[in-house]
């Protein structure tokens, strides 16, 4: 096999899927926490959740002068969102029956507790390959 079809696509190892039960409060008959899918996404897909959660922000004093803002806990429910292939968070009936119309919306009502929330993004975080999560990044900034 020569090096470079080594690199080609039908070569590439599909990452699976995997499942993690985000909350307590969604069981099965036996009281067992629902385990939900998350699926991997390209870094293209990621990139894009990126730009879209970044802003520019007017420079104040400095007209026509703009400074990037991240919105990261928009960019942590976009990530988390993007990464759940069951239970389908674009589902209009599920989205309904939590009042709520977007999928990042039904992402907070369904895990609602402030530290499985803050789990969960941690662990998608983990499976989709960054080792540490963004707020580790922004604290360690903020210390520095």
């Amino acid at each position: 096999m020569s090096n470079l079809s080594r690199f080609l696509k039908q070569n590439k190892t599909v990452k699976p899927n995997a499942k993690y039960a985000p909350t307590v409060s969604l069981t099965d008959e036996n009281g067992k926490p629902l385990e939900w899918e998350f699926k991997h996404i390209t870094s293209k897909e990621n990139e894009e959740l990126r730009d879209n959660c970044t802003m520019d922000v007017p420079i104040t004093g400095k007209p026509n002068l703009f400074r990037q803002k991240f919105k990261t806990r928009e960019y942590l429910a976009r990530l988390v969102a993007a990464s759940v292939a069951e239970p389908d968070l674009y589902n209009a009936e599920l989205q309904d029956s939590y009042g709520v119309k977007t999928p990042t919306d039904l992402l907070y009502a369904m895990v609602d507790s402030p530290g499985e929330y803050q789990d969960l993004c941690a662990w998608v975080q983990s499976f989709q390959g960054f080792n540490e999560t963004l707020e580790d990044k922004a604290e360690e900034a903020k210390n520095s």
